[in-house]
């Protein structure tokens, strides 16, 4: 029976830990009440819940009143970026080239429905922004991604706060890749807002949480009953929340092990790549990123091809294919990157699970693939 695919994929999503399920387990069967009822089963749910709260809170180093519970990170972005522009009394926002389409097109709803002016910060060969290229002038919002989803490269979320603040806006970011992999601490970002999406540290698909700094009001974006403060209304999924409190805390229990042990496999793929493909490109900066991110291309070869050459590998390419047509990611091209570069890229996002010998089958396979891709081209 063959071996099961190398999941290098965890950026995408990731599994729910065992750890995580047994928590959630109760509130999927004897504790099923409604968190919002005074009955002694609303009681049990509200305990959960508010537990989670404070687990959460702890991993971010922020205070439990503070974190609004929602269904994920594209709500959480939602609600931040909508919620603040409804406050704002200057209808300008700034914004990354590289952001995520979660945060891209609650902008450009502000942009086409509400007259907002959005203005786009370039990125360097690394994919950061600097605060030096901040326009001039007043601004209602920032919103610039914590660290990328493809590339792994970690913003300077606190320079570009500071300037944003200067200007007169409050400071959203996508934390959803970051938390649970990196320190994140709301005090050194210096943000007013930060989207946590559950799935992406070993919790639920379905849940996730919007941290608002103390004293920032926004506008809801749903309008209903009173539950998170009325600023998200709705049963609470008290499961998934649970989930989520418990990711946290065993995140913070692992992150700077796990962090220092994917670190050192991805730099041992990429030395194992790069020896079996000589020119193999790194797109991923090699400082200042994700621990479990390596993203790489092959020039003049679609990451697609690659993967579709080995079933031993699952991960995503830097690419997207309409209708048989691959196009690059525009965030590679705003990197500096050419067309037939970023065409070949492949991100490899490594887990808890990853180990030594599944980095070795892992680059080995990559490797046979992209060979044999050459050997026919060269005698096609």
């Amino acid at each position: 029976m063959p071996e099961a695919p190398i999941y290098l994929d965890h950026n995408a999503t990731t599994p729910v830990a065992p750890e995580v399920v047994e928590a959630m387990w109760p509130y999927l069967t004897e504790r099923f009440g409604n968190p919002s009822s005074a009955t002694v089963q609303g009681r049990l749910a509200r305990v959960g819940v508010d537990r989670a709260r404070e687990q959460l809170a702890s991993l971010i180093g922020a205070r439990p009143d503070e974190i609004v519970f929602t269904s994920g990170g594209t709500e959480s972005n939602n609600l931040a970026i909508r919620g603040a522009a409804s406050v704002a009394a200057v209808k300008r926002a700034v914004t990354s080239v590289n952001e995520h389409p979660a945060t891209v097109q609650p902008l450009a709803h502000l942009r086409n429905s509400h007259g907002w002016e959005i203005d786009e910060l370039p990125v360097d060969a690394e994919g950061r922004v600097t605060a030096a290229d901040m326009p001039a002038g007043d601004l209602g919002l920032g919103t610039v991604i914590l660290a990328h989803n493809e590339v792994g490269a970690v913003q300077p979320i606190d320079d570009l706060a500071e300037a944003v603040r200067t200007a007169g806006g409050l400071m959203h970011t996508d934390g959803a890749q970051a938390v649970g992999k990196i320190p994140v601490s709301v005090a050194e970002l210096g943000a007013d807002l930060l989207s946590i999406a559950g799935h992406k540290l070993y919790a639920p698909k379905g849940v996730g949480a919007l941290w608002i700094r103390r004293g920032i009001r926004i506008d809801p974006v749903l309008v209903g009953a009173g539950q998170e403060r009325g600023i998200r209304p709705g049963t609470e999924n008290v499961a998934s929340i649970v989930g989520l409190g418990a990711a946290a805390e065993l995140a913070a229990e692992r992150l700077t092990s796990e962090a220092e042990r994917q670190a050192g496999l991805r730099e041992d793929l990429w030395h194992r790549m790069r020896t079996a493909i000589p020119d193999l490109v790194r797109i991923s900066p090699s400082a200042g990123c994700l621990p479990n991110t390596l993203m790489v291309a092959v020039p003049s070869m679609l990451g697609a091809d690659l993967l579709e050459r080995t079933e031993e590998v699952d991960a995503s390419t830097g690419s997207a294919c309409h209708s048989g047509v691959h196009t690059p990611s525009s965030a590679f091209l705003a990197m500096g990157f050419t067309p037939d570069v970023a065409l070949g890229a492949l991100r490899l996002s490594l887990g808890r699970s990853t180990a030594a010998a599944d980095i070795e089958r892992a680059a080995a396979a990559l490797a046979h693939a992209a060979n044999t891709l050459a050997a026919e081209r060269e005698h096609a």
